[in-house]
Parts: structure tokens; C-alpha cells; sequence
């Protein structure tokens, strides 16, 4: 029963916890740096996240249902026209002819287009709104983790003792204390290595296409960054850019091959610098955080990728303490033996 009652809001403590990990030494930086006390850091970091987060979703969610209203204010009276596609549409890789012929028959007779092919419209705008419901709930959920994690950061030092007692419960005086660190310095470095090499990740990729004059560079950079903060394969958006690059821009064709090397290449920059980030610091081998933060994501997402992290490195770590004391056993009983002959 008690589960019952915890379980609803299990996921945004979590995301609150793991947070308030990755966030203790930006609060301690903040005390230091400007003298403030405790409550007013963890209050600052609670609502710069709240802004960071918020701004972008409802400037976002504004626009959106403003052109959904004028779109749909515009085909009711009957004012809404597609343009022609242009030529170079059928130059795209794959999906080229496809996408010029539904184009253009949208752009000779939309209301014709729209009932032809309803069921499929319907599908798709029902899949979106799926998703986009999805996606606000998920960023409703951060919003609220950062609240509480500026909560939970207020109280750190009693929160911290806490979980030494609890570490200390489940081992010993000795071990516990050593498994609370190695578990809160695993998260820290995850949140570090994940989305510090995805937002560097994403800079030099917008960087990339902004330079090659890919259209459209902005919002590949964004959709880039959420590729590589949910460990999506960022190479995906460069094949995309390249196929952009090479249908819209003027470029030579030394131009377009220069810039579809480095494109690709910029979007590899990740799968170079995780393998040297994760494990750095900690007391165990770096493979090991490594495939509990993918196997984590596989089995529970985001948040699953800082839970399987912590879980595999202290499991790893008390499977070694073990270990190692069956062969200190072996080796003591080893020596008597020795000794009488």
C-alpha cells in the first residue's frame, strides 16, 4: 500500500534527486562566488531552471496555436493555398519524387488533397498531437523536478545525511559512506559527460551547417541537441543536412563534399568524447558507467540513463569489495597450511 500511494510521483523525485546531484556544486559555486546563503542559492537555481525551461515553452506553445487558429481560420474561408514545389525538391535522396508529387497535388487542389487523403492526415495529426502532448508533459515534469530539487538543495547537508544512514543500513559504517559517494559522483559525472558533450556536441554542429549554408541551421541544431541529451544517434540530422545541403544551396561541388565530411564529422564528436568523460574521477572502469548509462536509457529513458549508471557502478563496486575478500579468506587460510609443512 505504500508503494500504491508513492509510485505517482516516484518519477519526478527522481528527476528532482538526480538534479539536485548534478546541481550541489553550482550552489556551492554561488555561496562562494556572491556570499549568498543557502536558501537563496538553491532558490536562484530553481528559478533559473523554472525560466530556462518555461520561456522557451511558451513562446513555443503561443506561436503554435496562433498559426494553427490562422490556418485553420484561413481553409475554413476558403484563403489557404499551398505554394509550387521547387524543382530541386526532386533532387532530394529517397524521398524526393514522392514528396514533389504529393507537394504539387496539394498545391493544385488542397480541399481535393485533404479528402483524398484524410484517413492518413488524420493519422498523422493524431500521432502528433500524441506526441506533443507527450512532450509538454515531460517538460511540465522537469519544471516540477527543478522546483524540488531547489527544495532538496536547501536542505542538501540534512539530505545527505540521510542517505549516509540508509547507505549505512544496507552495508556498514565502513562501506556505506564509500558507496554514497561513489553513487552521487557517478550521477554527477553522467549529468557532466551526457549533456555537456551534447550541448558541445550540438554547438559545433550548428556551427558546421550554419557555415556550409545549410537552411534551417537553427532548428537542426536544436532538434541535434535533443538527439544527443536522449542518446539518439546524431548522425541521423547530418544525413538530413547533407541531403539539404546538396538539394538548396549553390555550392560547389568541392564546397558541398568539404562541408558533408565535416557535417558528418561534427555529429560524431560525441561517440569520441562520452567513452573519455563517464569514467573519469570515479573509482571504477569506464566501460562499466558506460553500459549502465545506455542500459538504464534502454529500460527507462532519460532518467533511467543516471539510475542504471549509479546501479551498475555500485553493484560492480560491492561485487569487487566481495571479491576480493573471498581471495584475502583464501589466502589467510592459505598461510597456516604453509607453515606446518
Amino acid at each position: 500500500m505504500c508503494w500504491w500511494a508513492f509510485a505517482p510521483f516516484l518519477p519526478i523525485l527522481l528527476w528532482a534527486l538526480v538534479l539536485a546531484i548534478a546541481l550541489f556544486p553550482v550552489r556551492n559555486f554561488l555561496k562562494t562566488k556572491f556570499g549568498w546563503t543557502t536558501k537563496r542559492s538553491s532558490t536562484a537555481i530553481a528559478l533559473i531552471g523554472v525560466l530556462v525551461l518555461g520561456t522557451p515553452v511558451a513562446l513555443v506553445g503561443n506561436s503554435l496555436a496562433v498559426k494553427t487558429l490562422q490556418t485553420y481560420q484561413s481553409y475554413e474561408q476558403g484563403e489557404l493555398h499551398i505554394p509550387a514545389p521547387p524543382q530541386k525538391v526532386k533532387d532530394w535522396p529517397l524521398i524526393g519524387e514522392d514528396t514533389y508529387a504529393a507537394w504539387s497535388e496539394a498545391a493544385k487542389d488542397l480541399p481535393n488533397f485533404i479528402d483524398k487523403y484524410q484517413p492518413q492526415l488524420k493519422n498523422a495529426s493524431a500521432w502528433f498531437v500524441d506526441k506533443a502532448s507527450g512532450a509538454a508533459g515531460s517538460v511540465f515534469l522537469l519544471i516540477g523536478a527543478v522546483i524540488i530539487a531547489g527544495i532538496m538543495l536547501a536542505w542538501a547537508e540534512d539530505g545527505t545525511k540521510a542517505m549516509r544512514r540508509i547507505f549505512n543500513s544496507f552495508s556498514d559504517e565502513h562501506k556505506g559512506p564509500e558507496l554514497h559517494h561513489l553513487t552521487t559522483a557517478t550521477i554527477r559525472q553522467v549529468a557532466v559527460g551526457v549533456i555537456g558533450i551534447a550541448f558541445l556536441t550540438a554547438t559545433i554542429f550548428g556551427a558546421v551547417i550554419a557555415l556550409a549554408g545549410v537552411p534551417a541551421a537553427a532548428f537542426l541544431t536544436v532538434i541535434a541537441l535533443v538527439f544527443a541529451i536522449t542518446q539518439l544517434p546524431v548522425t541521423i540530422i547530418a544525413i538530413v543536412a547533407v541531403a539539404m545541403l546538396w538539394s538548396s544551396t549553390d555550392g560547389s561541388t568541392v564546397h558541398n563534399t568539404i562541408f558533408s565530411v565535416l557535417i558528418i564529422a561534427a555529429s560524431l564528436v560525441d561517440n569520441i568524447l562520452k567513452p573519455m568523460v563517464l569514467g573519469r574521477g570515479l573509482s571504477v572502469p569506464m566501460p562499466v558507467v558506460l553500459i549502465g548509462a545506455i542500459g538504464g536509457m534502454m529500460s527507462g529513458g532519460i532518467l533511467g540513463m543516471f539510475i542504471g549508471a549509479a546501479f551498475l557502478t555500485a553493484g560492480y563496486q560491492v561485487f569487487m569489495k566481495w571479491v576480493d575478500g573471498e581471495n584475502d579468506d583464501v589466502t589467510s587460510e592459505s598461510k597456516p597450511e604453509s607453515s606446518q609443512q
